[in-house]
């Protein structure tokens, strides 16, 4: 029986509607009629999830989460999944207020780097994210060491998701040359894309086969769990 898949959206907005394409583009079917039945809400009023893990004297984002999950629960949603790493902090909260299952980005993003015998996965995250540890940890679970950039570099990235990014401007090669650089010094077998601001860089630079991208992850993810094939 197929699902409706509903979609937490607006963190950032760009990464909601690159999924949406994602899903549709990745979705095995030949007539409007065999896509997926998808309710998006681009919630842009939910708070900075990286500022709130940072300083828990910032405004809260989990009550924005929780209720945009029930109201895609009501809106007829049989699977949720929101395309941000950094809300996955609060997965758990999350579900516990939700009635239908909210996929786990992370812990699927991990699994796939663990059927790609990986032994150790660079991570590229936001501070949140990483302060959290929910990818060092959904990593360690399926036996694969993390390696984080050193603090200055991590900086850098941080530019690129803020400052490039979510404010709507091109990544170039020459800035993100050196992010990368550091992780393969480090001996990665692959680098994780666990920022959805990053998938976009991906979709950009045409970052190549040594990245494992969340977002698109996530998309199979969701594209299976309401029934349907994904493009090969």
């Amino acid at each position: 029986m197929k699902k409706t898949l509903g979609i937490i959206g607006g963190v950032g907005p760009l990464a909601t509607m690159f999924i949406g394409e994602m899903i549709v583009r990745r979705t095995l079917a030949n007539k409007d009629q065999e896509h997926i039945h998808t309710i998006i809400d681009n919630d842009t009023t939910i708070p900075d999830r990286t500022a709130y893990i940072l300083d828990r004297t910032k405004e809260n984002p989990v009550p924005y989460l929780q209720r945009d999950a029930q109201k895609l629960a009501a809106y007829g949603a049989d699977i949720i999944c929101i395309p941000c790493n950094t809300a996955h902090t609060f997965y758990d909260d999350m579900q516990e207020a939700c009635p239908v299952p909210i996929l786990h980005m992370i812990r699927e993003t991990a699994k796939r780097a663990s059927k790609h015998r990986a032994m150790r996965v660079g991570v590229l995250a936001t501070d949140g994210t990483l302060a959290a540890g929910v990818y060092q940890q959904a990593l360690q679970e399926v036996d694969i060491e993390p390696v984080l950039l050193k603090k200055a570099m991590q900086q850098q990235l941080m530019t690129v998701i803020y400052d490039y990014v979510k404010a709507g401007k091109d990544v170039s090669r020459e800035l993100w040359q050196p992010i990368e650089e550091e992780l393969w010094q480090e001996q990665c077998d692959f680098i994780v894309l666990g920022c959805t601001e990053l998938s976009i860089v991906n979709k950009e630079l045409r970052l190549g086969a040594g990245y494992i991208d969340s977002l698109l992850v996530l998309a199979e993810a969701a594209i299976i769990a309401c029934g349907y094939e994904v493009v090969d």
